[in-house]
């Protein structure tokens, strides 16, 4: 009888402890997040704007790198092959990745884009689309609905906070467009000339009336001739341009040498560069830092411009 009553219990033992093994899996599953690669900052701030329950956030391209240029790394390949959803930029923003990115089943967040409302421009003899779509506050909000739909399709459950917060997004971004329109235009006609780097500012100049102009092409990773170091020196001088401004992502000291041939030719020319006085482009800053986020790092651009060209 003892016997008995002894395997009687080792079974339901053992029958228990494979009941709380299978519940305790279920529950791991239903606490499982939804595993989300980006590429970039810009792409990182969008998702963890609009949904941050049951989301784990990956990024490839630190902030402060350039995207042009980076090259990824074996772990940088796990984060994305790893991944739910990958979402990267298109329009070739992410040079040295484009074939590895567009081989995978990722979210090209340019993918609704208007085509007619992207700008093209000549590099090293070929037409090609000028990626920093960003900088269109208008196109921007479209990125920022695709990858809302595609947050909605994987997280069906989190669909009205989606949503809500998409919608408070998209007038944050009206009222930030209204503001740089308004505060780009106090500066004189004649002194809104914006000249950096590398041609990054096309959009911002087709959203707030400024014109650029730059040394380089789209991509930092093209090659910049003497001719058109010399054209954007004339160019300073021909226009008399108050402040030439370095970037987040790129050397300052091609700016230094824009200056000083500038002030061979007669003209001196301010260079607005230094810790906290660099244009963001093709980043936004360090996590912590103030512009890590697009809000801020947009505002941020606006008001140095201003502040330097009125």
């Amino acid at each position: 009888m003892k016997k008995i009553l002894i395997l009687l219990l080792t079974t339901l033992l053992i029958v228990g402890c494979g009941y709380k093994k299978e519940e305790n899996k279920e529950n791991v599953a239903e606490t499982t997040n939804l595993k989300v690669t980006v590429t970039t900052s810009f792409l990182e701030d969008i998702v963890n704007t609009l949904v941050t329950d049951k989301v784990e956030v990956e990024l490839v391209i630190p902030a402060g790198e350039d995207p042009h240029t980076y090259e990824a790394k074996p772990e940088d390949l796990n984060k994305i092959k790893n991944a739910d959803v990958v979402f990267y930029h298109g329009l070739h923003f992410e040079g040295k990745m484009v074939e590895y990115l567009e081989s995978l089943n990722g979210i090209d967040v340019s993918k609704d884009f208007d085509k007619s409302k992207l700008l093209s421009l000549e590099e090293d003899g070929e037409n090609v689309i000028d990626p920093h779509f960003w900088f269109d506050i208008d196109l921007y909000k479209v990125a920022v609905s695709t990858i809302a739909n595609t947050l909605i399709e994987k997280l069906p459950e989190q669909k009205d906070v989606i949503n809500t917060n998409l919608k408070t997004y998209h007038s944050k971004l009206d009222e930030l467009k209204e503001y740089g329109i308004k505060t780009i235009g106090q500066i004189p006609k004649e002194n809104r000339y914006l000249v950096t780097p590398h041609d990054a500012f096309g959009y911002f100049s087709r959203t707030f009336d400024i014109e650029v102009f730059a040394p380089q092409g789209v991509s930092t990773d093209s090659e910049v001739a003497t001719s058109d170091l010399m054209a954007t020196v004339d160019f300073i001088v021909k226009n008399k341009v108050k402040a030439i401004f370095a970037e987040s992502t790129t050397d300052p000291a091609r700016m230094e040498k824009l200056k000083e041939s500038a002030l061979s030719q007669g003209f001196e020319v301010k260079v607005v560069s230094g810790e906290g006085k660099e244009l963001y482009s093709d980043s936004l800053a360090p996590k912590g830092h103030f512009g890590d986020n697009y809000l801020d790092m947009l505002k941020f651009n606006i008001d140095l411009i201003a502040e330097n060209l009125k």
